[in-house]
């Protein structure tokens, strides 16, 4: 085994030993010391047992927990998909024309300070309590940390090497994509990590305030009828689905890192 795999399972062992840590030291304080009844903050073993229970049953709440993830996964995707999509080109081109900055960034200015909870009510009124209202507001994240980083990232190319670019006779549209973009891909792949942080917090958001299914429904709906053992599980598969988005967006970054690199 060369040095980097030897590296890889020792960080491997580390988080797993961290995560071990933090779920002994939960039975421990929760099931022998007894510092919380059950009934208030469950122990991992009644979690555990809960999450089992919802795989299988609808009750509570009217789904099991497979549909609560589906439901929450398909607005995520669409609403954090359309934010990206729109989001990063939007950013590079403020940050490489000054005529779209100009026209852009009024009204940009004007829409990021207002935080997504503020708009579920109006799109609420306009689009109802469906998919599209919830993905209007995860899109408007998504666009918003998109738009920041990829304008960032672009601005941060350095003036030498666009000048290196101008010697050899380099377009402009060479030089935003043989120089400028290169060089913002990690300031564009943080903006999209953010924007999916962003997008998970908005649409939990939103389904507490108006759904019939989700992960923050199924949350809700627990919080209603004094049910903390859902309301961990429901906490633990949103943060369990955002590690595995994340992870696959890495993947995504390295594979588009090493494709800019061989050109």
């Amino acid at each position: 085994m060369d040095m980097k795999k030897q590296k890889n399972v020792f960080y491997l062992c580390i988080s797993v030993i961290s995560v071990a840590a933090v779920i002994a030291l939960w039975y421990f304080l929760i099931n022998v010391m007894h510092l919380k009844s059950e009934t208030v903050f469950p122990g991992p073993l009644k979690v555990f047992y809960t999450f089992l229970q919802k795989l299988q049953t609808k009750a509570p709440d009217g789904a099991t927990l497979q549909a609560h993830l589906w439901a929450s996964i398909k607005v995520a995707v669409l609403g954090y998909g359309l934010g990206a999509l729109v989001g990063v080109p939007l950013g590079i081109a403020m940050a490489w024309n000054k005529w779209v900055d100009r026209f852009v960034r009024p009204l940009f200015d004007l829409i990021r300070p207002i935080p997504g909870l503020a708009w579920i009510p109006m799109f609420i009124l306009l689009f109802g309590i469906g998919i599209t209202s919830k993905a209007l507001v995860i899109f408007l994240g998504s666009l918003i940390a998109c738009v920041v980083n990829s304008y960032t990232g672009i601005r941060q190319t350095k003036e030498t090497h666009l000048w290196v670019g101008d010697v050899f006779g380099a377009t402009s549209g060479q030089k935003l994509f043989r120089i400028a973009i290169p060089t913002a891909l990690p300031m564009i792949f943080t903006g999209l990590r953010v924007a999916l942080g962003t997008a998970w917090t908005a649409l939990v958001a939103a389904e507490l305030l108006a759904s019939t299914k989700g992960l923050g429904y199924m949350i809700q709906q627990a919080r209603a009828i004094s049910r903390p053992d859902i309301i961990i599980v429901g906490m633990l598969a949103i943060g369990a689905v955002g590690a595995v988005f994340d992870a696959v967006l890495h993947l995504v970054e390295i594979k588009v890192a090493k494709g800019m690199n061989a050109k």
